[in-house]
């Protein structure tokens, strides 16, 4: 309801986190009843039977592409994976020790100085960038994880899944099925999220007719806060500082009795707990199975079972990726990267759209501070 002055004047009033504002209206993803679809199919059939390569066209494209369409689709990421040697160079001059995502955002904004389509605001040219951006942030987590470590990057191979490109340049080894297998569903859960925080700073910066490579820089620099997707590497960093199965209990108790947060827990769109964890949590045990190593997943499960038990709170997608990833022996930093190459075709989507029908996102504030204060001249303060 509107709050109203003693002139009938409607007054501007704040929502935190505008948290229940509806901003836009969009045909790209859904979160309905709990239910999160991608232009309208449930994510439950699309991580069972779809390819990440198949999800991303969907976002762009508005459906489901048939054999040529894909082929075509991955040819063309195949074509723009290779980066301009002037953004190697400048990773390569980045401290070892930079954040990784700091690097991505860096790295990321200085492909549009190399790319001469980057001020042609063109549909076709867009979406020509939408698809190099997602070749192209592969290709730049695998080389700076390995420059940092004083080894050169790996060319990426041609007409292979984005996920079977990431980990051979990661690890200059080929990946067996199943890890390729685990990684591309992740891909596919991470893929969109309605009008999360990173899609809106994207959606916000061009809707200003900035250019695409703003728009996820921007959305880059939102991902990378701890509320968002630094979420699953503070997972990780929680199981490693439990350490073992026997000291789980504990832990969680102390935490849960301090009213400390548990990371990797609830969910501001899901009161019924995220449906992407099962599958998370599903590769996690096959995976953990494969390596051997049954401890991140017996210890993440255990953790499930005292928050869920004595807070009613359910895991979100960030707490099974952490020793998903762990299993697939990527380095605990480089999670968030992974989310940003998954998440790069819902912002490039999204962007795609707002351009389609745009107004300048420009919403107001409650002012909260002093009234009538007058100007005091400097001799008298």
């Amino acid at each position: 309801m509107q709050k109203t002055n003693d002139k009938g004047e409607i007054l501007l009033t704040a929502t935190k986190g505008l948290e229940g504002i509806v901003a836009t209206t969009s045909s790209i993803s859904s979160i309905i009843d709990g239910v999160l679809t991608y232009r309208g199919i449930n994510i439950d059939e699309l991580a069972e039977n779809a390819t990440f390569e198949e999800v991303a066209y969907l976002l762009w494209y508005g459906k489901l592409p048939n054999r040529s369409e894909l082929n075509g689709l991955i040819q063309q990421l195949s074509e723009y994976a290779q980066l301009p040697n002037e953004v190697l160079e400048q990773i390569k001059l980045f401290p070892k020790d930079v954040n990784s995502m700091a690097a991505l955002r860096t790295a990321v904004s200085s492909l549009a100085l190399y790319d001469p389509e980057a001020g042609d605001m063109s549909p076709e040219a867009n979406l020509r960038k939408a698809i190099k951006l997602q070749a192209r942030l592969t290709t730049i987590v695998a080389a700076f994880a390995r420059i940092r470590e004083g080894k050169e990057p790996i060319a990426p191979k041609a007409n292979v899944s984005i996920a079977e490109n990431f980990l051979y340049m990661l690890t200059g080894q080929n990946p067996d099925k199943v890890a390729i297998e685990a990684l591309d569903k992740a891909l596919v859960l991470h893929a969109d999220h309605e009008l999360n925080a990173s899609t809106f700073a994207a959606r916000v910066t061009v809707a200003t007719l900035s250019d695409i490579y703003s728009g996820v820089t921007s959305a880059i620099g939102a991902l990378k806060g701890p509320l968002h997707g630094g979420a699953n590497e503070a997972v990780m960093a929680m199981l490693e500082e439990i350490g073992t199965l026997d000291n789980v209990e504990s832990y969680i108790n102390n935490k849960l009795a301090n009213k400390e947060k548990i990371m990797g827990f609830g969910h501001r769109v899901y009161k019924n707990g995220d449906p992407r964890a099962k599958h998370l949590q599903k590769m996690s045990r096959e995976l953990s199975n494969l390596t051997g190593n049954m401890n991140w997943y017996n210890m993440s499960v255990k953790i499930e079972e005292l928050v869920t038990g004595q807070k009613g709170l359910k895991p979100n997608v960030d707490f099974y990726s952490a020793s998903v990833y762990t299993s697939l022996k990527i380095p605990r930093d480089l999670f968030t990267p992974i989310f940003a190459i998954s998440r790069v075709s819902g912002w490039t989507a999204h962007i795609l759209e707002q351009y389609e029908n745009n107004r300048l996102i420009r919403p107001r504030a409650e002012y909260t501070g002093p009234a009538n204060q007058p100007y005091v001249p400097i001799e008298q303060r």
